[in-house]
């Protein structure tokens, strides 16, 4: 079922219409484009191609991950000995005056 609404649109965008669209078709033209932008520029569209994405690449992602698994292990235990050299404690000594 269709329905007629009244649109204002630039005349720019009328005549990008007009070249792009076969004579008699304006609404088809819309219709379809309308549609286009739904499915792929939408917030919903951009969320579920996000989703798609991430499942495709996580093997790659955790590949990825376990490559720099060991550098960050690496990184970490130098802080916690930088740490401990610090302070045999765990806390800065306070000195007294």
């Amino acid at each position: 079922m269709a329905k007629r609404i009244n649109v204002i649109l630039p005349e720019a965008t009328v005549r990008t219409i007009d070249r792009l669209s076969r004579p008699g078709q304006r609404s088809r033209f819309i219709d379809r484009a309308v549609q286009h932008y739904v499915t792929t520029a939408s917030p919903e569209a951009l969320q579920e191609r996000l989703k798609q994405a991430a499942l495709r690449d996580r093997d790659l992602d955790l590949e990825i991950a376990s490559d720099w698994f060991a550098v960050d292990r690496e990184q970490w235990q130098k802080l916690e000995n930088q740490e401990n050299r610090q302070s045999p404690s765990g806390r800065e000594e306070a000195k007294s005056t």
